[in-house]
């Protein structure tokens, strides 16, 4: 499913309008019906003890409007408070605005703030409401009336149904513009907004309901947006069943890197996970010093002893041995648990340059790119790399903090200048792609805040490369099925305290569930 910006989105209103010839008024008579049924749905039995429509001058109020006139056309108490003079309501809006007395439906003006506290009293009597003050072009901080609005509306505590937007909430960033309702559900029209999606828009949207106001699918296809929402039908298309006869030899060799003194763990997490996701064999490449270890906590991975640089680390002087490991294989999973040891680093980056499989760098094998992210770019073999915010600020010269404030710019624009896919883990992980395509992954929850959780993905994600799958889709792939397998203990075991071991042995689970679909 697409995700549009609000440019997008205002470009296929107009396009809809003027080469279609689908009038203006009548999308906003789609619009308000169909958020007037999501309302009912959800709110029916509140909406008894009355309804206030929050309204300000643009569409958005003109959609308030229509669901009030459809409420009260169906007997429920509503009024309309108007964050502005019925004269200054132009357009459509004006047209709808200008039913709502046949209807029924008182229109309590609140132009400044003299009006607004006047309207207090009768603002507390709502039992819920409907808020359609911006819409989705909001891009300045809301201030003055519309800021005291919002928290006031806010402060009630009753449950709020949004109208296409929470008002105050950035379509583009999911940030809120200084203030911004906090919507139990929200009514998008046509197609989710980004803003919508991630977080901390999410939280600020609720419920998502998007539904179709009639605009034909060919004026999105024109537009063209490049970010898109996962879905289980989308990796449905990845996952293939599998032929009656196949055998480990038809379905990959991993070769993993990973791992050294107190990090073995995340070894044996990389190299089970691939299993689990269903690749044929996986070669775990040691230092020769924990070759021992990692023999007790691996069965299934075969292990292999590479030469030290120091105690338990390894450096160039594996080079070598590790580009003839590589012979034979499918991809090259590098970094979980590597350590920071300046030789390391020597390695990981001469590896980059010169394997000659598909690669996955997770982990200490991102960190050693800090400062040196030219060394990624254009590589001879493709690449997925899989920081979560900290190592994508350490890769990008920034802070974890400013990442999150800009999660699609930061990495899209780290795939399209390296010419790679980037995976950027978090609420709502993120899939760029070298073409400048984002997509955004709607599973997973707070429980998968726990150690190993970023090594089982990266296992998943390689173990799908190693079985054929383009690196591409294979990103997509094991990021929505990595979340769906943690969604799966939320709901048996609890939301969290599950373990990264017990995401991994969920995995095949959740393949099961994909191809019972097809």
């Amino acid at each position: 499913m697409y995700v549009v910006t609000s440019a997008e989105m205002q470009t296929m209103d107009r396009l809809t309008i003027e080469q279609f010839g689908l009038p203006g008024r009548i999308l906003m008579e789609n619009a308000g019906r169909e958020a007037t049924r999501v309302f009912l749905s959800q709110f029916s039995e509140a909406a008894r003890q009355g309804v206030g429509v929050i309204a300000g001058r643009g569409n958005n109020g003109g959609d308030g409007y229509v669901i009030a006139r459809g409420l009260a056309q169906r007997g429920y108490p509503v009024r309309v408070y108007l964050l502005s003079t019925a004269d200054k309501i132009q357009g459509d809006a004006a047209a709808n605005l200008k039913l709502l007395p046949a209807s029924g439906v008182p229109v309590i003006e609140m132009p400044d703030e003299a009006a607004f506290r006047r309207g207090q009293r009768d603002m507390r009597l709502e039992a819920v409401w409907v808020d359609a003050v911006f819409g989705t072009g909001l891009h300045s901080e809301v201030r003055g009336l519309f800021r005291n609005a919002i928290e006031f509306i806010n402060q009630l505590n009753r449950p709020v149904l949004a109208v296409d937007m929470a008002s105050g909430l950035s379509a583009d960033t999911g940030q809120p513009c200084g203030t911004c309702i906090r919507a139990r559900t929200t009514v998008t029209f046509a197609y989710p907004k980004i803003g919508q999606v991630i977080f901390p828009g999410a939280d600020y949207t609720g419920r998502l309901e998007v539904v179709d106001i009639g605009i034909p699918p060919a004026v999105a296809d024109r537009i063209r947006p490049r970010q898109f929402l996962l879905s289980a039908e989308a990796v449905r298309g990845y996952v293939a069943p599998r032929p009656a006869d196949t055998h480990k030899g038809c379905t990959g060799h991993l070769l993993v890197l990973a791992g050294s003194p107190g990090k073995t763990g995340a070894a044996a997490l990389t190299a089970a996970a691939a299993l689990r996701i269903g690749a044929g064999l996986v070669s775990l490449g040691v230092p020769v010093g924990l070759h021992a270890i990692m023999e007790t906590l691996t069965r299934e991975a075969m292990t292999v002893s590479l030469p030290e640089a120091g105690a338990g680390i390894l450096g160039l002087s594996a080079q070598a041995a590790i580009l003839e490991l590589a012979q034979g294989k499918s991809c090259l999973a590098l970094g979980p648990g590597l350590g920071p040891a300046a030789e390391t680093g020597e390695l990981v980056r001469g590896l980059a340059r010169s394997s000659p499989i598909p690669m996955v760098i997770d982990a200490d094998g991102l960190n050693h790119f800090a400062g040196a992210t030219e060394m990624l770019k254009n590589l001879p073999v493709p690449a997925v790399l899989t920081p979560h915010p900290g190592e994508m600020a350490r890769l990008l010269g920034t802070t974890a903090s400013a990442v999150q404030r800009e999660r699609i710019a930061c990495a899209r624009d780290l795939a399209t200048a390296l010419n790679l896919h980037v995976v950027l883990k978090g609420a709502r992980t993120l899939i760029a792609h070298p073409d400048g395509a984002i997509y955004i992954n709607p599973t997973g929850n707070p429980g998968m805040a726990a150690g190993g959780m970023g090594d089982v993905l990266t296992g998943a994600l390689a173990g799908l490369i190693a079985q054929g799958l383009c690196p591409e889709l294979a990103a997509r792939a094991a990021v929505y099925l990595h979340g769906a397998a943690a969604d799966h203990l939320a709901r048996c075991i609890g939301p969290w305290g599950y373990l990264a071991g017990e995401v991994m042995k969920a995995l095949p689970g959740q393949v099961a569930a994909l191809l019972a679909e097809t």
